[in-house]
């Protein structure tokens, strides 16, 4: 032993023993009890199985006293004196141990009983080591039924209720839920994009806003960014928008010009848009892809430009056209799938040589219609035009981890997404018109096995969409349906807010009648006036001004009451006044200056005065006799001049 350690715990004892006295006690408590768990349970099993033999003894003495029919009692054994002593000695033990159990259970100090000792009153009740372990064996049954549960995926899938949000008649082509589940939007075929509010809608499911905000061009894609204030819109033109929440205009990109080969040197798109997407962790970042053969990245706050250009080529260098585009989980890839079947993967600083190429990831000439990275960024679906769903690893990125064939895919926008535990890859299917119902078919994710299907409509599955926080399921048909399914206990939220609240009831408008009630022999106090007809009435209401609500008469004079006079106080109103007013006629002008000529010749007064003292006198030449001759003559006699 340590001198050291022994010295220590010599002196820590002493110094116990100084405190005490100091304080004025004799000790710290009573030492805390303790139990031998290992002897309780062997006394316990012995005194358990004492008991069921003495019980089967009974039961067998029972039966052989039934079949002799004897009425003495017998004797008893030695094995039942021993029983018998054994069990009184038992119980005086356990009344003596009760006795000190009373004693001391005031005075306990220490934990508390383990968890199989429940005291009753007060007596110990000590539970049988079998009703323990069958107890326990139960237990880890339901925990084991449990885990079986969480482990299963397929019971995880909120299918058990659903509604249908009726968008249209045509194909709804886009989908998409804000990060809080609060609000979806949809459009379709038919131009339009509609909003519906799951806090604001009521049984009858209608939406709160319709808009066409691309006019007469099919919507692509629709997404809220990463903080659900703006919303992503992707139309059949070459010009993305950007809508708020409320579905009003803040940004639109700029069109490139389509008379220039290289598209880097463009300042956008110059041909129809396939597909775009936000940017995961950058608010004010999006994507887009289109027919000119390029994947464009842009700024919110700079819509004159885009922000950077990547060109996907095939192996010859030539340009290919990309049908879908996405970025990783951490923003740090930007992928696309193009028309002749390649998958490309840039780095999004490095814009020129691309990370990743499969060249025959899909059909040649097949458009590959969605890529979804897994919530791990490790996995990589593709959803081909070929009806094929592949996964990919992005470290070995040679060969396709799993495929699946036979699902078929009619549009450039069939989706496909991951559950939001990662375990299952969903994605839907197309029919033709009357041959089927489009469903949605659920793979896992390691085995790729073909776990559970949803049968939608009579119609294709084209966008579908896994909510992480609502945990909801959405779908968009190609007739103008847009499915939800959820679970009551699994879903949170979302589809649950509306389908509790009643319809409203529509306002109508009230007419009040009066019944008219004929009695011919009332008394006269009792007899209700005739009823005359009304076109009487009528005509006199008519020629009541304040019944017929005639206009007022327009003011005479100056304005008064806060109305202008009808000819209003202007120059301009006066002249026009006057001049309206004057009924001199003009017709003749010579007659009416010569109606001012005697006045003008008797009273000069501009023209006449100055001329008076330099003015010759006028000499008029006399008319001669034969002047008087000729003006006789007859008309036709006369010299033409």
């Amino acid at each position: 032993m340590d001198p050291h350690k022994g010295g220590e715990a010599s002196g820590r004892m002493s110094g116990d023993g100084d405190m005490a006295s100091v304080m004025g006690f004799s000790g710290f408590g009573k030492k805390a009890r303790t139990f031998d768990l290992d002897a309780i349970f062997e006394q316990t099993r012995r005194t358990a199985i004492e008991r069921s033999q003495r019980v089967l003894e009974e039961r067998h003495m029972e039966e052989e006293g039934e079949s002799s029919k004897s009425a003495m009692p017998s004797a008893p054994t030695q094995r039942d004196k021993s029983t018998a002593a054994s069990s009184r000695k038992q119980e005086s033990s356990s009344d003596s141990s009760s006795d000190s159990d009373e004693d001391s259970d005031s005075e306990l100090i220490g934990p508390p009983l383990p968890p199989q000792y429940t005291a009753e009153g007060d007596n110990e009740v000590v539970r049988k080591p079998s009703e323990v372990g069958s107890t326990a064996h139960s237990d880890e049954e339901d925990d084991e039924g449990d885990d079986e549960d969480d482990d299963n995926p397929v019971k995880k899938i909120p299918d058990t209720h659903e509604i249908t949000l009726q968008h249209g008649t045509k194909t709804v082509s886009a989908l998409g839920l804000d990060p809080s589940g609060a609000r979806l939007v949809t459009g379709g075929y038919d131009y339009d994009v509609r909003f519906w509010d799951f806090a604001g809608m009521d049984q009858a499911l209608q939406a709160f806003r319709s808009l066409q905000p691309c006019e007469c061009h099919q919507i692509k894609t629709l997404q809220y960014s990463i903080t659900g204030d703006v919303i992503l819109v992707v139309s059949g033109n070459a010009q993305a928008k950007v809508l708020d929440r409320d579905g009003f205009n803040v940004m639109e990109c700029v069109k490139g010009d389509q008379y220039i080969v290289d598209m880097a040197n463009t300042k956008g798109h110059t041909a129809m848009l396939n597909s775009g997407c936000w940017h995961p962790k950058i608010k004010e970042e999006f994507m887009t892809c289109s027919n000119d053969g390029t994947v464009r990245t842009w700024d919110l706050q700079s819509e004159k430009k885009h922000k950077s250009v990547f060109k996907p080529r095939s192996f010859q260098g030539k340009k290919v056209i990309p049908t879908c585009c996405t970025y990783s989980r951490d923003g740090k890839l930007i992928a696309a799938g193009c028309q002749d079947g390649t998958i490309q993967i840039w780095d999004r600083n490095l814009s020129v040589h691309t990370k990743f190429h499969c060249k025959q990831a899909h059909a040649v000439g097949s458009d590959t219609s969605c890529l979804a990275f897994s919530y791990d960024s490790m996995t990589l679906a593709s959803r081909g035009g070929d009806d094929t769903l592949k996964t990919w690893d992005i470290r070995n990125f040679r060969k396709p981890v799993n495929v699946a064939t036979g699902l078929t895919n009619y549009f450039t926008m069939t989706d496909c997404c991951f559950s939001p535990d990662d375990k299952l890859l969903v994605t839907g299917t197309s029919v033709r018109k009357e041959e089927g119902k489009g469903k949605l078919v659920f793979f896992d994710r390691a085995s790729f096995q073909r776990v559970y299907e949803i049968e939608v409509t009579d119609a294709s599955v084209v966008r579908c969409l896994w909510h992480p926080k609502l945990n909801q399921i959405m779908a968009g048909t190609g007739n103008g349906l847009a499915k939800v399914y959820y679970d009551p206990v699994k879903s949170h939220r979302g589809a649950k807010l509306c389908v509790v609240k009643s319809q409203r009831k529509e306002k109508q408008a009230e007419t009040l009648t009066q019944d008219y009630i004929i009695t011919p022999h009332a008394l006269p106090m009792f007899r209700e006036a005739r009823q005359r007809s009304t076109r009487k009435q009528l005509e006199k209401d008519r020629l009541d001004p304040k019944k017929s609500h005639k206009p007022e008469p327009p003011v005479s004079g100056p304005g008064r009451g806060g109305r202008v006079a009808a000819h209003g106080g202007t120059l301009s109103s006066f002249i026009v006044k006057n001049i309206a007013l004057d009924k001199t006629d003009d017709s003749n002008p010579r007659e009416a200056i010569l109606r001012h000529a005697k006045d003008a010749s008797e009273n000069p007064y501009w023209v006449a005065p100055a001329y008076t003292h330099t003015q010759p006198e006028p000499v008029f030449a006399e008319e001669s006799e034969e002047d008087e001759e000729a003006d006789k003559e007859p008309e036709w006699k006369k010299r033409k001049i």
